[in-house]
């Protein structure tokens, strides 16, 4: 049965919606349940000590940070909380990842990456630095002859990269700046048939889902992925991350960083249905907002329906963007122009043509009327958007307008409102 999403309810758990501002630069960060605050007041008014230590405060404080593993894991799909690694950011938990593999890169290997955010791009590319390895990058292209800026990656266009050296595949789930959902499990699968094919002995695959996870489901396991990483702090939680480490990585492909990596499965362990379990239960997490969200209380059903509700906010948005009479005012999107659950409303777009206008013109307009944030850029998609045609500049980039399953069509309506009066 698919549920109906009750966006007056999810809009209800967000003090920020309540001053009447719309926040449509959810991809930079997204608002933060009241659930979430209140766990975060609490654990810093009554825990805040240093983890590990024997007195009880500390044992409480540890066993509370650990306890959010098990959110972590289910988030992820992953097996065992014992794969999940805690870190400040996505980039942070990538980079000490990618530290942690350098015994096992060999000069000569090969990493394929994306132009996409740099968060799982860097590092690898740190990393073949370093050890001699090779990167070769899968280029999104266009899928619109009459618009060079829909851009989308191709498995097409990866296979042809794949060799017996191949040893990283880094990609994004979805692309902060096209908007677009990857099929990743159809791709692994693909990547891992060719990798054989051809001979290559040891392949790892690495997926950032920092723009994913707050639209879509992520499964690690049916994907057959080897890494993955997303920030709470994009799903409506508190600034940390979390990266899944596939326990058989764990044991053949990286080494401890000791300090760097708060591991997940420490030596305070709560016992579900034990003494405190509830209490403390998800400190780090949004699992219980995200369950609420349908009667089903199952994160397949929520994100099925957060999906059918962004849906219709991109179609409308998107419809704006791509009327005839927006097309010959030179507006042109960045990524896949039409609309689909495989579509987020994480919609970028640049204006080109015989009056063109830059991007930080178009979003200045909604900085001086305020009570509407949305943003410009390339937002670290560095590659992406610098294979953007003339005459879009690298700073510049696209406008980005990035909504969430508690935007409203009324909030649309509004933002095309004010599109109507800059291109008129």
């Amino acid at each position: 049965m698919a549920h109906v999403l009750d966006v007056a309810f999810a809009r209800s758990q967000f003090p920020a919606l309540k001053s009447g501002f719309i926040f449509a630069e959810n991809a930079g960060g997204s608002q933060i349940t009241q659930s979430s605050i209140d766990l975060i007041v609490d654990y810093l008014a009554n825990t805040n000590v240093q983890l590990g230590a024997d007195y009880s405060v500390s044992v409480t404080a540890t066993e509370r940070v650990y306890s959010a593993a098990e959110d972590a894991r289910k988030l992820l799909g992953a097996a065992d909380k014992g794969e999940i690694v805690f870190g400040p950011s996505s980039t942070a938990n990538l980079e000490n990842l990618a530290r942690g593999m350098e015994e096992s890169i060999q000069a000569g290997d090969e990493f394929i990456i994306t132009g996409e955010h740099e968060a799982n791009c860097g590092p690898w590319k740190k990393l073949a630095a370093r050890r001699g390895a090779v990167v070769k990058y899968w280029h999104s292209t266009p899928t619109n002859p009459n618009n060079p800026y829909s851009l989308s990656l191709k498995v097409e266009d990866l296979l042809p990269l794949i060799s017996a050296k191949t040893r990283i595949v880094a990609f994004t789930a979805a692309s902060n700046l096209l908007g677009s959902v990857v099929p990743v499990e159809a791709i692994t699968k693909a990547v891992r048939a060719e990798a054989a094919a051809k001979g290559a002995t040891k392949v790892e695959v690495s997926i950032d889902c920092v723009a994913y996870a707050p639209h879509r489901r992520i499964d690690v396991q049916a994907w057959d992925i080897d890494f993955c990483v997303f920030s709470f702090y994009k799903v409506y939680g508190p600034h940390i991350s979390a990266l899944y480490v596939r326990a058989a990585s764990l044991s053949s492909s990286v080494s401890s960083l000791v300090h760097h990596f708060l591991p997940s499965d420490g030596p305070y362990k709560l016992q579900p249905g034990g003494p405190g379990y509830e209490a403390l239960y998800g400190t780090t997490s949004v699992l219980p907002y995200l369950l609420s969200l349908t009667p089903a209380n199952d994160l397949a059903a929520t994100f099925a329906a957060i999906a059918a509700h962004e849906t219709t906010l991109a179609e409308k948005l998107l419809g704006y963007l791509t009327a005839p009479a927006q097309v010959a005012r030179g507006l042109r999107v960045v990524g896949v122009e039409a609309p689909s659950t495989d579509r987020l409303p994480t919609v970028s777009f640049v204006v080109v043509g015989d009056r063109p206008m830059g991007s930080k013109d178009v979003v200045r307009v909604f900085d001086r009327r305020g009570g509407i944030g949305i943003r410009y850029g390339h937002f670290y998609a560095y590659t992406t958007a610098s294979r953007l045609p003339p005459p879009v500049d690298l700073e510049e980039g696209a406008v980005r307008v990035s909504l969430v399953h508690y935007n409203t069509l009324e909030e649309v309506d509004a933002i095309i409102k004010v599109f109507e009066e800059i291109f008129a």
